[in-house]
């Protein structure tokens, strides 16, 4: 079994075990079920804006622990003061030390996205992520098949939550390109192996429809590899471990940003 594997499994009970203790009909008594969202893809093109995706991630599977201690508020809030386009939130608390506590304490001291990060099995982790804040979810294409996509697709869609729907290679895209999605991101990290790749988004980059943005994810350390990316066509570019094995996340992703913007002025 690999690590992807391991955690769809452990997931999948997890999510039994949620129903139990938080009822649907309890999810839907959430401040925030009834809340407009913001919408991800907007602020992911908007001009003023970076592209960045910034994450909140305290540890990884590969990596160990990275960053457990984080502040959400002071990173959150600092990453958006950066120029950041948006916030992603690492709700898995097994493999990667999130909670959905983190999602909806960023969400109480920032008005931008927010990208639930956790891996989607179930409907009712779209009633969840509606519950506690969040305006995006992430559904991967290497953990469901085509007809699981377009079926939590389209409970997003009826909630107002957009959709990043992540793929790693030709074969998931190609299963996929129906989707009613509103971004698709290429992980150039293989989930199975934890191999990065950047070369990856720039193959899959001709094959990705017009219609959706495209977004760039892991693996991403350099403001040229950005630079570059852009010329690919991707808008967008989810960055979480750069960032967080700083003590100071926000700073370190503003000093990026900053960079990232003196050198696309040149």
């Amino acid at each position: 079994m690999n690590i992807l594997d391991e955690i769809i499994q452990h997931k999948r009970s997890e999510v039994e075990e949620r129903k139990g203790l938080y009822p649907i009909k309890l999810l839907e008594q959430s401040i925030y079920f009834q809340s407009p969202t913001v919408s991800l893809k907007k602020y992911v093109q908007r001009d003023d804006k970076s592209g960045i995706i910034a994450e909140i991630k305290r540890k990884s599977p590969s990596k160990g622990d990275i960053n457990p201690f984080v502040s959400v508020e002071r990173t959150s809030i600092g990453y958006m003061q950066a120029g950041a386009s948006a916030l992603s939130i690492l709700t898995d608390k097994k493999f990667f030390g999130g909670s959905n506590e983190d999602l909806t304490l960023a969400r109480k001291f920032n008005f931008c996205p927010i990208l639930r990060k956790d891996f989607v099995v179930d409907e009712y982790q779209i009633i969840e992520a509606k519950s506690i804040g969040a305006d995006a979810i992430l559904l991967i294409a290497a953990a469901l098949d085509p007809n699981e996509i377009s079926a939590l697709a389209g409970l997003a869609r009826s909630l107002q939550l957009e959709i990043l729907m992540e793929v790693h290679h030709e074969k998931e895209l190609q299963d996929n390109i129906g989707a009613e999605v509103d971004l698709i991101g290429v992980n150039n990290r293989d989930l199975k192996t934890f191999v990065t790749d950047i070369g990856i988004s720039k193959r899959l980059a001709k094959l990705i429809p017009d219609s959706v943005v495209k977004v760039s994810e892991s693996g991403i350390e350099h403001i040229n590899t950005i630079m570059e990316l852009k010329t690919f066509g991707y808008e967008g570019f989810l960055m979480g471990q750069n960032f967080m094995q700083h003590s100071r996340p926000e700073k370190a992703c503003k000093e990026f940003i900053d960079a990232l913007s003196k050198a696309e002025v040149k």
